[in-house]
Formats: structure tokens, sequence, C-alpha cells
């Protein structure tokens, strides 16, 4: 990898008339790109193996994650108004964003959720 000398961006290769130049795609600064400059520069150190389990997380809509915690007298169900609720969190929105709290009734099993 390879940055800008004049502003410190990641300088991309680009051809131009039939050679290889290194590009800053945000000041526009360019250099004539050798063999040996562009293998360092484009050179993949390690490769990101993903499993199944890393890709995909699903939970089952009739069941809560195990991480649901009930919670009496507290809070009540808009349905129902039973006080027995199961509570739990979970990022659904952007990191810098607080998690969203999700609530299900045990009687008739309305599920909602608050955004903090």
């Amino acid at each position: 990898m390879m940055f800008c000398p004049k502003c410190g961006s990641i300088m991309k290769p680009k051809h131009i008339e039939g050679k290889t130049y290194l590009v800053c795609p945000k000041c526009g600064y360019k250099i004539e790109a050798d063999q040996n400059s562009l293998s360092n520069a484009l050179k993949v150190k390690e490769k990101i193996q993903h499993t199944p389990k890393d890709k995909t997380i699903v939970i089952d809509s009739d069941s809560p994650p195990p991480t649901a915690q009930v919670l009496k007298g507290s809070i009540r169900c808009p349905k129902c108004g039973n006080d027995e609720i199961l509570a739990w969190m979970m990022q659904t929105r952007a990191a810098d964003e607080p998690p969203t709290r999700f609530y299900k009734c045990k009687r008739c099993g309305y599920t909602w959720r608050e955004y903090a």
C-alpha cells in the first residue's frame, strides 16, 4: 500500500496510455509505478475466512434470545396489561447509536420495541 506524499490518501493503480500509475483519488498526484512498487502496493497479506457462524445471526421469531430477562411489575403489555415481560437488547442500527430494547409479553406473546 502506498500513500500520497501530498495529502496522505491511499494511492490507487490506474492504467493510462499503456502505463501503470499510482494515482491519488483525493488530490490527483500521480507517479509512474514500476513492477516492484506495484507488487508491494497491491500485495494481499492475509485472506480472511468466515465461517457460516460468523456470517449470519438468525433469531427465531417465536422465541426470544437466550439473553432475555424476565421483568415483573416494571413494564406492562400494551395489549393485555400483563406485567410479566421478557426483555432483551440488540444492536439494530449503527454502532454509534444506542441498542434497541425488545419486549415480549409472556401471556399473549405480543412483541414490541423501544428505541433509546
